[in-house]
């Protein structure tokens, strides 16, 4: 196993921009860091989750694989556009109350994201499965890559709580920037 690769390709896929990722900023930014540490909190343990079913499943998925993905791709791009109107017409006049930043929705979103399914179906099958194949190793590498997970959502939720003031200053700015990396991140799931 190519430690290297496998370690790149997770720090990679988990910590650049995505629609957890740009939720959890936006969390930061409209709700607080402690909103942004129970969607955080919600979103790791789906991702492990959803990990741990990877690895469970691998065998049975493979004839299903593609219409799975072709799913997943028109629900996670429409989810994908829904969070960006949201994020666009959020109201930067007053401070929201809402459940976006909750446990439960950082839980039940990271399972229409297709960036996070698409990495929990991959990565297992391509890394680990090949060269480990015992149920302790399958443990030990899904655990692994969940606190990798985990410490990518803790860097953006410290990135939003440090530029906080930065960000409440351009409010409606920061909000149409979120929005159009929500909208770029549905648009390259089909590209």
């Amino acid at each position: 196993m190519n430690m290297t690769s496998f370690i790149f390709y997770c720090f990679i896929v988990t910590f650049t921009p995505g629609p957890t990722n740009i939720v959890i900023l936006t969390t930061v930014h409209n709700s607080g860091t402690k909103k942004a540490m129970d969607y955080t909190y919600g979103a790791t343990i789906a991702f492990g989750v959803l990990l741990a079913i990877s690895a469970i499943l691998n065998t049975l998925l493979v004839t299903v694989i593609p219409r799975i993905l072709l799913v997943m791709q028109i629900i996670g791009s429409v989810y994908m556009l829904y969070l960006a109107y949201q994020v666009y017409n959020m109201d930067t006049s007053k401070p929201s109350v809402n459940e976006t930043g909750s446990f439960m929705s950082g839980f039940l979103t990271q399972f229409l994201n297709p960036k996070v399914l698409l990495f929990t179906m991959t990565v297992i099958p391509t890394y680990i499965m090949p060269y480990y194949v015992s149920m302790a190793a399958v443990t030990i590498s899904v655990v692994a890559i969940t606190i990798i997970g985990f410490l990518a959502f803790i860097a953006w939720v410290l990135f939003g709580a440090i530029f906080k003031g930065f960000l409440q200053k351009y409010k409606k700015i920061v909000n149409i920037l979120m929005a159009l990396f929500l909208v770029y991140a549905a648009i390259m799931i089909w590209i």
